[in-house]
């Protein structure tokens, strides 16, 4: 048989491991724990802004700029304005317009899933503008805003780390009441005042999208960065 002293020493030494052993194990699921909290906030997707331009209004000579905002829970807001003020009184020209829409957008499918504002997006959207349009003959002159609103479709291509370029077809109602006129002898005179009612196609864009922000880019195998 062991000594009493012997035995005492035996427990003793087994609680210090035993002790030993319990802050090891606290130790590494504390780092666990870390790690995990770690990855999760790595996992998670920034802030997402753009900036954005309609190449279509480019194209008819109407300057336009774009916001895109997304907290990156796949919902997005986009606010849009356009301003053009072109004008030649010795041809009875004008091609003058501003305003602008707002839209709301939910983003889907795979490529949504991975990249920041990329992919198929569906959502809602408002207008607002005014107009006065001439290339020499009759006019059509909206001084008095103009309205509407739709449903909207697009997809999103990324061609870049950075850029996409964004696909998008509204259709909807837009009203409001227009002028025509003609000019004659030096002078415009009108012709007819009508309210617009249509429903149909009253949005379109085939827009450059910009990502920006450090955090907000499209990498190669499709995740962002």
């Amino acid at each position: 048989m062991l000594p009493k002293k012997g035995i005492s020493l035996f427990i003793g030494l087994l609680c210090l491991f035993s002790s030993q052993a319990g802050d090891a194990e606290t130790q590494q699921s504390i780092v666990q724990t870390a790690v995990t909290h770690s990855i999760d906030k790595t996992d998670q997707k920034p802030f997402q802004i753009a900036l954005k331009t309609n190449a279509l209004l480019d194209l008819i000579a109407i300057p336009n700029a774009g916001l895109e905002i997304s907290p990156g829970n796949k919902w997005s807001v986009v606010i849009n304005g356009h301003y053009a003020w072109w004008k030649s009184d010795a041809r009875s020209w004008y091609w003058r317009t501003y305003g602008g829409d707002v839209a709301l957008r939910r983003w889907f499918g795979s490529k949504a899933a991975g990249r920041p504002l990329a992919g198929h997006h569906a959502g809602i959207y408002g207008q607002m503008l005014t107009y006065d349009f001439a290339t020499g003959g009759r006019g059509y002159l909206a001084d008095k805003w103009s309205y509407g609103a739709g449903l909207e479709y697009g997809y999103s291509l990324p061609i870049r780390k950075r850029l996409h370029v964004d696909f998008t077809l509204g259709v909807g109602y837009l009203g409001g009441e227009y002028k025509e006129y003609l000019p004659m002898d030096g002078h415009y005179v009108w012709q007819a005042t009508r309210n617009r009612h249509w429903f149909g196609p009253s949005k379109a864009e085939i827009s450059l999208v910009w990502l920006l922000g450090g955090g907000n880019r499209t990498s190669e195998k499709g995740s962002s960065r």
